[in-house]
């Protein structure tokens, strides 16, 4: 095991491995000692572990890299991350993993895994038909966390009024706890700080830039303005879809340097890719 880095320590090997310092400065977390800590959300007052397990990999059609296993190995791995200490599962509709993760968690009480879903605004007809057939085909009487999906347009807030009307009138009923976006735009980002709607975002980051909505210099200091509102970040395409996947362990460092991310999902698609991250993780936080 690598003896405990100092702040100095970790910030020059920040500077080697060629990831730029800007503002926000990087910090080597002291409350963070594995990736399978519980964490808090923002103020949504949900904890969940730092490492959530993606279900959409190169998903479109209802279909994803997971589901594309097949049954058996999708709830292999979804088991074999629990058991590892993984409890945050990011499903959507647009992935069709919903009914995978109703099978593949039935022997895992509701109350030991927080469960997030997205809702696919673009082919909506009825946001609240739509969150009904959620609970069905999870198996669940609410849903911790619901994203609208891919919010490309700064107006969204105004484009997508009765959207955001129904969602909310479901937090207040208890059908979902949080609800957020989804982000594939940097102004859309920018947003995000002064929208009182939104407790937690999905934001695209990671050291070298692919599949993001800007450069990482651009993208963190709006993370950092998000988070200092009490939203939460989770932090998605650490992995750039994986194709920074040869630089795993740099962009894990990167990403777990910053305490404007409140969680991240990774994308598996195999029991030993959780495995490495998991190791890599451990080495980082040693």
């Amino acid at each position: 095991m690598s003896p405990r880095l100092t702040r100095r320590q970790f910030l020059a090997g920040t500077v080697a491995s060629g990831v730029a310092l800007g503002s926000p400065k990087l910090f080597a977390s002291p409350k963070l000692k594995s990736l399978t800590d519980q964490v808090k959300l923002g103020n949504t007052g949900i904890k969940a572990s730092y490492l959530g397990f993606g279900t959409g990999t190169k998903g479109v059609g209802r279909e994803s890299n997971q589901t594309r296993l097949g049954i058996v190995q999708f709830s292999r791995m979804i088991n074999h991350a629990f058991d590892q200490g993984i409890n945050y599962f990011d499903a959507a509709d647009y992935y069709g993993t919903h009914e995978y993760l109703r099978s593949a968690l039935k022997r895992i009480p509701r109350e030991k895994y927080v469960l997030s879903s997205k809702i696919w605004y673009r082919t909506s007809k009825s946001a609240q038909e739509d969150l009904d057939r959620f609970l069905r085909e999870l198996g669940t009487d609410y849903i911790d966390i619901l994203f609208i999906h891919c919010v490309t347009e700064p107006s969204w807030a105004a484009d997508l009024r009765e959207m955001v009307e129904v969602l909310e009138a479901a937090k207040q009923k208890g059908i979902i706890r949080a609800h957020g976006i989804s982000i594939h735009n940097l102004d859309v980002l920018k947003g995000v700080p002064d929208n009182p709607w939104v407790d937690i975002c999905l934001a695209r980051i990671n050291p070298v830039g692919p599949f993001m909505d800007g450069r990482p210099d651009e993208v963190v200091p709006v993370l950092k303005k998000i988070h200092d509102a009490g939203k939460a970040v989770t932090g998605i395409k650490i992995l750039g879809e994986g194709r920074i996947a040869d630089q795993r362990e740099k962009s894990m460092r990167y990403v777990l340097g910053l305490e404007c991310v409140d969680s991240i999902v990774i994308g598996f698609e195999s029991c030993d890719q959780i495995n490495d991250i998991l190791a890599i993780g451990r080495r980082i936080l040693a």
